[in-house]
């Protein structure tokens, strides 16, 4: 049934002592858009589009995503106490327990979908037929995050938001992240043994090409490395470029001081137009050319 889980897979600090933390979110797909809305995230996410039909079926069939809190109606967006009222069967009339009722629609919703399936529609399509009952895959980057948690493990939040957001302080609270300094980078899913073998240069591009592959399954160590450096290839080769697997690879900045602008106090970063949304690193999307398309002044 319902999984909401957060994993860390990379945690730097740098010098200055901003942590660069990486994890791997795995949550109702109904709450996404909420993420989303979160703009100091770098994300990539599983996406709808790139996972064949009948592998997101049997996924809904053997782990479908039942709500965990059941809220009763009442004015606003927050329900404050839960409802266990039956479900009246729409053709039969009887009642039936939420649960049963919530999992009839499930069965619906992929007696259609494998409809559309059998006549030919992409699976951009009639995937989206399931997603209230899917889970999604995330991996998310940042150096901001009290906002978010002031946000989401708060009463007000959605609930399955809040049990996300409490998962994500849980990780983090026990994780030690690693020292990094200046020209050191922070690279999800390679480790010391990838830099030593392999090189930065192509160490990050592992890593970007191992960030990417959440669109359809999360990495779990079983590519070759040429497989993903060809697929890094068709990433940054492609025009406009695919680029926000980029956005979770990053080297601390260097600290020039403080500065005084209209009466407040800035850190004066070396290389503050290569941070994107992050603070005090560097990001290697933003070392990459072309990596945003912009209109011809």
């Amino acid at each position: 049934m319902t999984t909401i889980s957060a994993q860390i897979i990379k945690d730097s600090v740098s010098q200055d002592g901003i942590r660069l933390t990486t994890m791997h979110l795995r949550y109702p797909r109904f709450i996404h858009a909420e993420l989303m809305t979160h703009r100091d995230f770098s994300r990539n996410a599983r996406s709808s589009r790139a996972v064949p039909v009948a592998k997101m079926i049997q996924e809904i069939i053997d782990n479908p995503v039942v709500p965990l809190f059941w809220g009763k109606n009442q004015k606003g967006m927050q329900a404050s106490q839960e409802c266990n009222e039956p479900i009246m069967h729409p053709i039969t009339k009887s009642p039936w327990p939420r649960e049963d009722a919530w999992l009839l629609a499930r069965y619906r919703a992929v007696e259609i979908a494998r409809a559309f399936m059998s006549a030919g529609y992409h699976k951009q399509v009639v995937n989206r037929l399931l997603e209230p009952f899917m889970h999604i895959d995330v991996l998310v980057s940042s150096t901001n995050w009290s906002n978010f948690f002031a946000l989401r493990d708060h009463d007000d939040a959605e609930p399955h938001i809040q049990v996300l957001a409490r998962e994500m302080r849980k990780a983090m609270d026990v994780s030690k992240p690693n020292d990094l300094l200046p020209g050191m980078w922070h690279l999800p899913y390679t480790d010391d043994r990838d830099l030593d073998i392999l090189g930065r240069e192509t160490a990050i591009k592992l890593s970007v090409a191992r960030c990417a592959r959440i669109s359809y399954a999360p990495f779990d160590g079983d590519a070759s490395i040429e497989s993903e450096l060809r697929r890094y290839d068709t990433l940054v080769g492609s025009q406009p470029l695919h680029a926000s697997p980029a956005e979770h690879q990053a080297t601390p900045d260097v600290n020039d001081g403080k500065v005084k602008l209209h009466g407040k106090t800035y850190t004066a970063w070396s290389q503050s137009y290569l941070h994107g949304n992050f603070t005090g690193w560097c990001q290697y999307r933003k070392l990459l050319p072309n990596e945003c398309v912009k209109e011809a002044a």
